[in-house]
């Protein structure tokens, strides 16, 4: 029988990025004895690569900005699929929560009389992401550390988390271990908070960090909590395409916010041939316009390349499908010819650097190279909008990995006061729940010593490799359930999937258990496939396209599936799919998310 390491806390938040610390800080001052477990290091989470900003209606460039028109932004690009009252808190609430960032020592970048300066940013009407260059995720991130440390967080770093520990209905806290070590841990907790970010290695091209692999998602699932919208997965459309060590790292949308255009190997700037009706009328029509937009004529339309995310990747891919791609398979992204070498260098220093060191480009002189990466998780754990809780008892999440604020695509600049809105209503709502619990959590020694003795198993089993398995996971996500999905393709996929986890169930390890990364690939592909399959399940159920969601075989939207989400829930035969409606929007919220909004800048 293994050892353990016990650690008591009121609330357990598990992931250390931008809604787990905003999480940790509010249950702190709410005097809440917190332990945070982070799978990499402190400062290391993936929320550092959101560059182009954080988005909240502070009205500092363009006072006709507001909440009601954020909200609408975000309705509209998240093809009404939004959870109304989420949309709400959230645009209501962002203003504040960047403005006690700022209060808590973050740098933004200013405006000529002193006020943090404003982006524009694809899907949003006026210039709306507060920013730091291109690097504003990181700033955040050191914000929020340095603020959490004063009030005395307890972190748990290089701490991975293998399940989620249960007293009866209610969630109990979890069992984990080290990864540099392999000794065990466990953490009772009255209250668990997930934070643990996406699910982007699920895939063979993508912009996320190693830790994002869909642990929260599946954590939750296995002790009966619901996901939610689990179909809409977001294609950045701009990730590095060569070279290949490097594919799939992220362009910043802020290249695009800064005048950066989009064009194909003849030249041509295609986005202007890619205009949705849903969306006509409130972009430039001609190169002319779009340009004087640019330069500040509010008579003017935006440009096209500022379409939601969803739209530039699936015309991006068009592109290539038709022949008039890049030479790796993707389009250029030209900066070069639209603004001078210093500005790219002052407004994107990140970006400068990056292909400079990694592409050896000079962005400031040539071309980038890009095409769409699998980038965020638009679905995720169900929860409530006021608090963040979960349909079990004990359970919450904020962050990317809890559903309900993007429906069918993320608009960009909303993750990063998403992290910060959400991640408060959680810290705050998880230490009220814990303080109404009559007694510290209790764990059942022998449900404990089964999950372990199960994470050792692959040191016994002599079965697969693990490495080969990961990429035979991956592999098949990208064929069959990436950007572009049809019928046959995602049936395939559950059969894959149907037969890769036994294996994965036996996958081996050799060695010890310290610092091993066979072992923890072969527990990480326990997880992943469970969230694959929710994934696959769920974009199969959507005959349709609609936002991140693509399917060649349903090339529209239909009204049909315009107002259900897709819940996929956990019984006894597995996972299954079961539809329910969106909630009733109030009448007053609704006159505000449909009307056709004119603007100071043109167009409807």
């Amino acid at each position: 029988m293994e050892s353990y390491q016990i650690y008591d806390y009121d609330v357990l938040v598990v992931g250390a990025g931008g809604s787990g610390l905003r999480a940790a800080i509010a249950a702190m001052e709410k005097g809440a004895k917190v332990g945070v477990v982070s799978k990499s290091l402190l400062g290391k989470a993936h929320t550092v690569m959101a560059e182009g900003g954080v988005a909240a209606a502070l009205r500092n460039v363009r006072s006709e900005d507001s909440w009601q028109v954020h909200f609408r932004d975000t309705l509209k690009g998240g093809g009404m699929l939004n959870n109304w009252k989420m949309v709400q808190n959230y645009t209501q609430e962002a203003p504040d929560r960047v403005l006690e960032l700022e209060q808590w020592g973050a740098v933004f970048d200013r405006t000529p009389d002193g006020r943090i300066n404003q982006r524009n940013f694809g899907g949003h009407t006026y210039p709306r992401l507060a920013h730091v260059g291109d690097r504003t995720g990181l700033e955040m991130i050191r914000t929020l550390q340095d603020h959490a440390v004063k009030l005395g967080l307890n972190v748990h770093m290089e701490t991975t988390l293998y399940r989620l520990l249960t007293d009866g209905d209610k969630v109990a806290g979890a069992v984990g271990f080290h990864r540099n070590t392999g000794q065990f841990l466990v953490f009772r907790a009255k209250a668990v908070i997930l934070a643990t970010g996406g699910l982007g290695k699920l895939y063979q091209i993508t912009s996320n960090s190693w830790e994002c692999t869909g642990d929260g998602f599946a954590l939750a699932s296995m002790v009966g909590a619901d996901l939610i919208d689990m179909e809409f997965i977001q294609f950045h459309p701009t990730g590095m395409i060569w070279p290949t060590g490097v594919m799939g790292l992220l362009v910043t949308e802020g290249v695009r916010g800064e005048g950066g255009v989009l064009k194909n190997s003849e030249g041509k700037r295609f986005m202007f041939d890619n205009v949705p009706d849903r969306y006509k009328g409130e972009f430039a029509e001609t190169e002319e316009e779009a340009d004087r937009w640019l330069n500040g004529d509010r008579s003017a339309r935006r440009p096209p390349e500022l379409l939601t995310r969803d739209v530039v990747a699936r015309a991006i891919r068009k592109e290539v499908n038709e022949g008039r791609g890049s030479p790796h398979g993707g389009a250029f992204l030209d900066i070069a010819s639209r603004r001078s070498p210093d500005y790219i260098k002052k407004k994107l220093p990140s970006m400068y650097h990056q292909f400079m060191k990694l592409a050896n480009l000079d962005i400031t002189k040539e071309s980038m190279e890009v095409g769409p990466t699998c980038h965020y998780m638009m679905g995720g754990i169900r929860v409530d909008p006021d608090t963040q809780r979960t349909n079990v008892s004990g359970l919450y999440a904020a962050g990317e990995v809890a559903a309900g604020l993007h429906g069918a695509n993320r608009l960009g600049g909303n993750s990063l006061s998403d992290l910060l809105v959400f991640g408060r209503r959680a810290g705050l709502s998880a230490a009220e729940y814990a303080g109404s619990q009559p007694e510290a959590a209790k764990t059942d020694e022998s449900q404990v010593n089964a999950l372990i003795a199960e994470a050792l198993e692959p040191f016994k089993s002599g079965g697969e490799n693990p490495f080969a398995l990961m990429q035979e996971l991956r592999t098949g996500m990208q064929k069959n359930a990436g950007i572009m999905r049809v019928e046959e393709e995602l049936k395939a996929e559950l059969e894959i999937l149907a037969a890769l986890k036994p294996r994965i169930w036996k996958a081996g390890a050799t060695g010890g258990r310290e610092y091993n990364p066979g072992w923890h690939t072969a527990l990480d592909l326990r997880l992943m496939v469970e969230v694959a399959e929710a994934v696959v399940l769920a974009a199969q159920a959507r005959k349709e396209s609609r936002g991140g969601h693509a399917r060649l075989d349903f090339p529209d939207p239909d009204p049909t599936f315009a107002k259900l989400n897709h819940i996929v829930r956990r019984t006894s035969q597995g996972l299954t799919v079961v539809t329910e409606p969106l909630p009733e929007m109030p009448a007053e919220l609704r006159t505000i998310a449909e009307a056709k909004l004119v603007t100071a800048q043109g167009g409807s």
